[in-house]
C-alpha cells in the first residue's frame, strides 16, 4: 500500500470514528433533550392552570364552572400554526384535576372522573409536597405510545398554602416525535457533510504530502539513472529541507564524478596532438631542409589549434551539462538569430565559395537562452560549411511544426556514412573533413544536443534525399 493511501485511510479513519461517536451522542441526546424541554413547558402550564382552577375547585364547581368552560373552548380552537415545517391544528393538552384524596373530579376528556389516581406517581408525589411527573403508555404494555403527565398542586385561594387538590397536565409524546425525527435527520445529514468535508480535506492534505514526497522520489530516481534534472521545488517545510539536502548531496557527488569523467576524456583526446607535437619537436632539433622545417612547424601550430579548440569546446559543453537546466529564460526570435548568424558567416561563406539560401518566416518565437541557441546554430552552420564542396549550396530554413519550430541546415557534402549516423552525437566522435581530412574535437554536435534538451527540444542529423546531410534543431514554441 502506497504512503499516500495509508495517510488518507489513517486520517479518514480517525475523523470517521470521532464523527461517528459524536453523531451518535448527539442523536441519542436529541430525544431526551426535546422531552425535557416539553416537560419544562408542561410544568409552567400546569402551575398556571392550577392557580386558575383553584377557585372552582374550592367552590365545588370544577366540573361545570368557568374553568371547565374555558378549557373546553380552548380545546376547540384551531391554532393554524406551522411549527418548524410541521402544521399544528389542535390543542393536545389534557387536563385532569383530583381532590385532596387523589380522586378525579374533573377530566377535560370526561373519561376518568371518579377514578382514584392517588397511586399514580404524579398525583402521589404532589400530594406529599414533592414534584410529581410520569410518562406512561396509553395502553398498558404498549411502550410505543406514551403520555407525559406533569402535576401541579392546587392551593386554597384563601390562604395559598392548604393543598385542596392536584392538577395534572398531559401531552402525548408522539406529538413531538416528528420534531425529534427531524432533528436526528438534520444531525445525521450535517454529520455526513462533516465526514465528507473531512474526507476532502484529508484527501487534499494527503495529495499535498504525497505530491512533495513523490516529487522527491522521482527526483532521486532520475538522479540515480544519471538523467539531468532540475532541483526540487523550494518549500518551507521538512519536505523542502529534504529536497535541498538531496540536491546538495547530488551536486557534490556528481561534481566529483563529472571532474573524473572529463579528466579522463580530456587526457584521452590530448594524447594524439601531444604525440604529434612531440614528434615534430624532436625532428626540428635535427638539421633539416627549410621546407621540412616549415612543414613540421606548421604541424605543431595545427595540433596546438586542435588542442585549444578541444579544450574550449569541452569547457563550453561542461558548463552547459553541469547546470542541468536553463539558468535564464526569455523570449528569443529564431529568425533574428538566423539572420545575425548568416551575416556573421558571410566572410567564411565567400572564402569557401559557398551560397547560403535561406527561407525564413517573419518570426519564430521560443522561450530560452539566446546565447546558447546562437552557439548551437553556429556549430551546425560550421559543420555545414566544413562538409560542403566549393561552389556548393547550403539551405537554411525555419519551419513551423507541431507545437514548435524546426531549424533545418542542409549542406551539399557527401552525407553521413550509415555506420556513423547513430554516433554523431557522441562526445569526441567526429568524421574527417572532405577537403583536409582533419577531424574536429567531436564536441560541437553534443553541445547542440545538450542545448536542445535544455530547451525541451531535440537535435537530429540525417542524410537528405537530395544528397548531403541535414541537421535539424527542434524547439517548442514560446
Amino acid at each position: 500500500m502506497r504512503l499516500g493511501l495509508k495517510l488518507f485511510l489513517g486520517f479518514f479513519l480517525i475523523v470517521g470514528i470521532a464523527a461517528f461517536f459524536v453523531m451518535r451522542v448527539f442523536v441519542n441526546e436529541v430525544k431526551p433533550g426535546v422531552r425535557q424541554a416539553m416537560e419544562s413547558t408542561l410544568v409552567d402550564a400546569a402551575n398556571v392552570l392550577a392557580v386558575i382552577a383553584a377557585p372552582d375547585l374550592k367552590a365545588g364547581h370544577i366540573a361545570d364552572g368557568s374553568f371547565a368552560a374555558q378549557i373546553a373552548t380552548a380545546q376547540r380552537r384551531d391554532p393554524r400554526a406551522m411549527v418548524w415545517r410541521f402544521p399544528k391544528r389542535s390543542i393536545d393538552y389534557r387536563v385532569t384535576v383530583t381532590n385532596a384524596q387523589g380522586i378525579v373530579v374533573y377530566d377535560s376528556r370526561g373519561q376518568d372522573v371518579g377514578r382514584d389516581n392517588s397511586r399514580w406517581n404524579d398525583v402521589y408525589r404532589t400530594l406529599r409536597g414533592e414534584y410529581g411527573a410520569r410518562s406512561s403508555p396509553t395502553t398498558p404494555g404498549d411502550e410505543t405510545s406514551t403520555v407525559m403527565h406533569v402535576a401541579a398542586p392546587v392551593y386554597d385561594p384563601a390562604d395559598g398554602r392548604s393543598l385542596i387538590g392536584v392538577l395534572t397536565l398531559s401531552q402525548p409524546n408522539d406529538t413531538i416525535d416528528p420534531f425529534i425525527a427531524a432533528s436526528q435527520r438534520a444531525i445525521v445529514a450535517r454529520g455526513a457533510w462533516l465526514i465528507g468535508l473531512s474526507a476532502l480535506i484529508g484527501l487534499l492534505m494527503t495529495w499535498w504530502l504525497s505530491r512533495g514526497i513523490g516529487g522527491l522520489s522521482r527526483y532521486a530516481k532520475a538522479v540515480s539513472a544519471g538523467e539531468p534534472v532540475p532541483p526540487p521545488r523550494h518549500r518551507r517545510d521538512e519536505i523542502g529541507d529534504l529536497g535541498q539536502a538531496l540536491e546538495t548531496m547530488r551536486r557534490k557527488l556528481e561534481g566529483k564524478a563529472y571532474v573524473e569523467q572529463y579528466v579522463q576524456s580530456l587526457t584521452h583526446e590530448m594524447k594524439s596532438p601531444l604525440a604529434a607535437i612531440r614528434g615534430a619537436a624532436e625532428l626540428l632539433q635535427e638539421p633539416l631542409p627549410d621546407a621540412e622545417r616549415q612543414r613540421f612547424a606548421g604541424n605543431i601550430v595545427q595540433q596546438e589549434k586542435r588542442l585549444t579548440e578541444t579544450i574550449d569546446q569541452l569547457l563550453r559543453l561542461a558548463e552547459v551539462e553541469q547546470h542541468g537546466w536553463l539558468q535564464k529564460r526569455a523570449e528569443v526570435d529564431l529568425v533574428a538569430l538566423c539572420r545575425a548568424l548568416v551575416e556573421d558567416a558571410a566572410p567564411r561563406l565567400e572564402a569557401a565559395q559557398l551560397v547560403l539560401e535561406s527561407r525564413l518566416p517573419e518570426r519564430a518565437p521560443v522561450q530560452g537562452d539566446a546565447f546558447l541557441l546562437r552557439q548551437a546554430l553556429s556549430n551546425l552552420l560550421d559543420n555545414a560549411i566544413a562538409f560542403s564542396p566549393e561552389g556548393g549550396h547550403i539551405g537554411l530554413s525555419v519551419q513551423s511544426v507541431a507545437d514548435g519550430w524546426a531549424v533545418r541546415l542542409h549542406d551539399a557534402g557527401p552525407g553521413v556514412p550509415d555506420y556513423a549516423l547513430e554516433r554523431v552525437f557522441e562526445r569526441f566522435y567526429s568524421l574527417a573533413r572532405p577537403h583536409s581530412g582533419q577531424r574536429s574535437s567531436g564536441l560541437g554536435l553534443p553541445f547542440v544536443a545538450e542545448v536542445a534538451r535544455l530547451h525541451g527540444g531535440q537535435a537530429q542529423l540525417h542524410n537528405h534525399p537530395d544528397g548531403g546531410a541535414e541537421a535539424i534543431l527542434l524547439l517548442p514554441a514560446g
